[in-house]
């Protein structure tokens, strides 16, 4: 009972645990971005503000089904975890509940996969209430398939005083009660989609474009976006700083105006719960006149990071919809002024900028009205405005 109530606690990172230490794995299965998954791999670790230890590597050609890793390679992460009296041991890799269950018996610890670990990220970071409830659905339908593991040593009929009832096993009922919860957020969560699509049809009825800030996590969306709109989003420099999607409008010139919308990065393998999840909040990815794709300038594995993103909006949906690169953090690069990139057609197809000192923000705007040239009426805006006031 007490290894279930520390599982399904909200983050899995708790208060007074986050300074101790960690253990992390990283195996390679002969992937091309090795490297670069584990930089992304720690960058996720840090920002539970836990203390890593030290990091396990391996390579195998194929997962193993009992403990994913090899047993030699346990036994090493074992002797880690003694040395280090580590109280959690973290894979970036997906593992199922039967090997989740055997690595902790055989590591006396608790064990966590990547898409817990980016769960917990996600718990720690939605604010708003639309937001608290797309992470929570997500927890549930990901505890949905590990529920067995803190239920086994009850895997029996209820019994005794007080506890006699109609024969139904305490897993049965935790099942039962687990499904109901789902649906009753999925209600919820159903209301607050119903209320952004009669916003969407509001803005569509009035012409007024809607553009949709997309990119890899912590590329400088939210500080473009408070650029852009003199919004005062929420913005640092971690990963997954936002989650809680955010609509503004932005005036291009006296009569012409759009809506800006600032939305969730994305990230390495995005696990599929959570994209189900935030579909209300990708919504206005999906339904965007453009998508502003924003990635960062120095990046050395910039191309693979554009790949992963665009691989989350084939996902939603959102494959279609037109882009416009922003390569942002120039200010970050030696000699390397803004400039605006055209293709043989003489489209505007990359923008170069700092979001941070606002160099170049004069050459998005001029990208933003060459791709919408046409005027709104006044009316219309102002109608707009009110409605994302509320």
């Amino acid at each position: 009972m007490e290894l279930f109530e520390r599982r399904n606690s909200n983050a899995a990172f708790d208060e007074n645990a986050k300074k101790e230490a960690v253990v992390l794995v990283h195996l390679n299965f002969n992937v091309a971005d090795f490297a670069e998954s584990e930089l992304e791999f720690i960058e996720l670790v840090k920002s539970t503000g836990a203390e890593i230890a030290t990091i396990i590597h391996g390579k195998r050609q194929r997962p193993d089904a009992k403990f994913f890793a090899g047993t030699g390679k346990v036994d090493e992460i074992k002797q880690h975890v003694d040395a280090s009296d580590a109280v959690l041991v973290i894979f970036n890799h997906e593992l199922s509940p039967s090997q989740e269950r055997n690595l902790e018996a055989k590591l006396e610890c608790r064990v966590l996969a990547r898409t817990g670990l980016i769960l917990d990220i996600f718990a720690r970071r939605a604010r708003s209430h639309e937001g608290k409830l797309q992470v929570e659905l997500a927890q549930l339908k990901h505890m949905s398939t590990r529920l067995v593991r803190g239920w086994t040593h009850l895997e029996r009929q209820k019994g005794g005083i007080g506890m006699r009832g109609p024969g139904e096993t305490q897993l049965e009922t935790d099942r039962r009660l687990l499904g109901q919860r789902i649906k009753s957020l999925k209600k919820r969560l159903g209301k607050v989609q119903s209320q952004r699509e009669q916003g969407r049809r509001s803005r569509q009825r009035a012409e007024i474009p809607v553009v949709s800030l997309v990119g890899y996590t912590n590329m400088g969306k939210s500080t473009l976006f408070n650029k852009l709109t003199s919004a005062e989003v929420y913005a640092d420099d971690r990963l997954f700083a936002t989650l809680d999607p955010t609509l503004r409008r932005m005036k291009l010139h006296d009569t012409q105006a759009l809506v800006m919308a600032d939305t969730v990065g994305f990230i390495r393998k995005l696990p599929h719960g959570l994209v189900e999840s935030f579909s209300s909040t990708l919504d206005e990815t999906r339904d965007a006149a453009l998508l502003l794709h924003v990635v960062e300038a120095g990046a050395a594995d910039r191309d693979d990071l554009i790949y992963h993103v665009n691989d989350v909006l084939h996902q939603i949906g959102a494959d279609e919809v037109p882009q416009l690169i922003v390569c942002n953090k120039i200010d970050q690069l030696d000699d390397h002024p803004a400039r605006l990139d055209r293709d043989e057609n003489g489209r505007i197809t990359r923008v170069w900028l700092s979001a941070v000192t606002g160099e170049g923000m004069d050459l998005l705007r001029q990208a933003l009205q060459e791709y919408f040239p046409e005027h709104i009426a006044s009316s219309s805006i102002n109608k707009i405005s009110a409605e994302l006031a509320d």
